[in-house]
């Protein structure tokens, strides 16, 4: 009796697991707190590293509140890599804002609209994400803090057309990282300690006063 029920619960393995996607079972193997793969290499194992050093939530957390606070993208004229007093205005909150966390790297990404070949567009790219990175030290922000490394050409379009789109011409800034080791709120040290301080402080004898009727103290 036992046998069959294993053989058909076997059997009902087998029918989930031939049921499964290749997307399913992509996702089911995603390294913790992935979102989704761009097919980058090297993607998976920094993003494991930054969750399990606790960077990612906080990565998270900063990158909204710049997308919040400032101005993140910024646009460019057709085959043009020339910041016009517009780009320059949004480069100059968003160098106030960065001010504020000498700690945080940025990341540039460039982009281009579709007319033209991918190659001349991706260096297209590349250069309009340079230009905002040294627009960007040039307001005092530490290039080591600003990379302008990938660039998207024309393969991330906001606005899908093959025709001249001024929206799908910019850069977009992101933040991507801390300087250094973040320092930890509490390390696996600490916390041993603070548990056993815990366990301790319940366990010690305590005095405890207690007043009778008469007004007189009495410890026990």
């Amino acid at each position: 009796m036992q046998k069959t029920h294993l053989l058909t619960a076997m059997a009902a393995s087998a029918v989930l697991v031939a049921g499964c996607s290749p997307e399913t079972t992509r996702t089911f193997h995603n390294t913790a707190g992935s979102e989704l793969d761009e097919g980058y290499f090297g993607n998976p194992t920094m993003n494991n590293h930054l969750v399990m050093t606790g960077q990612y939530n906080a990565i998270v957390s900063l990158s909204r509140k710049f997308a919040e606070e400032a101005p993140t993208t910024i646009n460019f004229a057709f085959n043009d890599a020339s910041l016009d007093a517009s780009a320059r205005a949004s480069l100059d909150k968003q160098a106030q804002w960065i001010a504020q966390y000498p700690s945080v790297k940025f990341r540039v990404y460039g982009h281009t609209d579709k007319v033209g070949g991918n190659a001349y567009n991706k260096r297209l790219g590349l250069r309009r994400a340079r230009a905002a990175v040294n627009y960007l030290v040039s307001r005092g922000i530490s290039r080591s803090r600003l990379e302008a490394v990938a660039s998207f050409g024309e393969t991330q379009p906001l606005i899908v057309t093959e025709t001249p789109e001024r929206r799908n011409r910019r850069t977009v800034t992101e933040v991507s990282g801390f300087l250094g080791k973040r320092q930890q709120l509490q390390d696996g040290k600490y916390a041993l300690f603070s548990y056993t301080e815990t366990v301790t402080s319940a366990t010690e004898p305590h005095e405890l006063t207690i007043i009778d009727e008469g007004g007189s103290a009495e410890e026990r």
